[in-house]
């Protein structure tokens, strides 16, 4: 007894601190999110670059859709957007028209042409500049024509909005997608770049849990290292049946080490 209370003060003597103690809680490591792919348009399914267990990234293109009408329509829509020859005819008309209109005016001061020669040349200046206005509005159209062609094209091949797995297919080659939420979807994808790391606390720790404060979270076996991460949300609202709250961690998985669906332990340090 006596050697155990000298011990204890040997660990509290002063200028040593003991270590704070830490609360241990079950955690579920879980994709950060679950999206069904469905196509926005309808059309024959052409070619699915993925399948189940695939991993993806942000970015890469997972489906493609037929599209040789919508690539059809995006050459003739980059073909207009690029001619030229309009603009240069109206540009070349404005430069003549307003050299004959100055030399008219001159020609008119020196009394060797009438006032209506002089004001034909100017009307004739003026109507080229409005050709020029026109021409180049249109040409502005037609950029605005090829860029609505290529996001057309775009809406034929579906990417990935994040790094993760593909989890199922549903369609294959051939098949026909239409839009909508009560369609079939064509893939089921997780994103696995960051994990969420989901848990349950009692209510009486709420007061000491803050967003940002550190917290380690200890996989399931085989994965039993230790990872130290922030708390990224503490829900406001609390479960007053169960008298429990929940809190979400964001788990960097960058080499993709850790799959979805683990339990997990949560450490969580200086709770009373």
């Amino acid at each position: 007894m006596a050697a155990a209370r000298v011990l204890s003060g040997a660990l509290l003597a002063p200028g040593l601190v003991a270590p704070a103690a830490a609360a241990e809680f079950d955690c579920l490591i879980e994709p950060a999110q679950v999206v069904e792919v469905r196509s926005p348009v309808v059309g024959l399914l052409e070619q699915v670059h993925v399948r189940r267990g695939t991993g993806i990234r942000q970015g890469q293109v997972l489906v493609t859709i037929e599209s040789s009408v919508e690539r059809s329509g995006a050459d003739a829509a980059r073909f207009r957007a690029g001619a030229q020859g309009p603009l240069q005819q109206a540009r070349h008309k404005v430069a003549a028209t307003r050299e004959k209109a100055r030399r008219m005016a001159e020609l008119y001061g020196e009394e060797f042409v009438s006032a209506q020669a002089r004001d034909d040349a100017a009307a004739d200046a003026s109507q080229a500049e409005a050709e020029l206005k026109t021409a180049e509005e249109n040409a502005e159209l037609a950029r605005l024509e090829e860029r609505q062609a290529v996001d057309t094209l775009n809406r034929r091949q579906l990417r990935s909005p994040f790094n993760g797995v593909v989890v199922d297919q549903y369609l294959y080659p051939g098949a026909l997608v239409e839009p909508g939420d009560n369609k079939k979807p064509i893939l089921k994808i997780a994103q696995t770049q960051p994990l969420a790391v989901q848990a349950i606390l009692p209510f009486r720790y709420l007061p000491q849990v803050k967003v940002g404060g550190r917290a380690t979270v200890i996989p399931e076996k085989p994965f039993t290292r230790s990872l130290d991460v922030p708390i990224t949300t503490v829900d406001r609202v609390v479960d007053s049946a169960a008298g429990t709250f929940g809190v979400m961690l964001l788990l960097p998985n960058t080499g993709q080490e850790l799959p979805g669906g683990i339990r997990c332990r949560l450490s969580l340090p200086g709770l009373d």
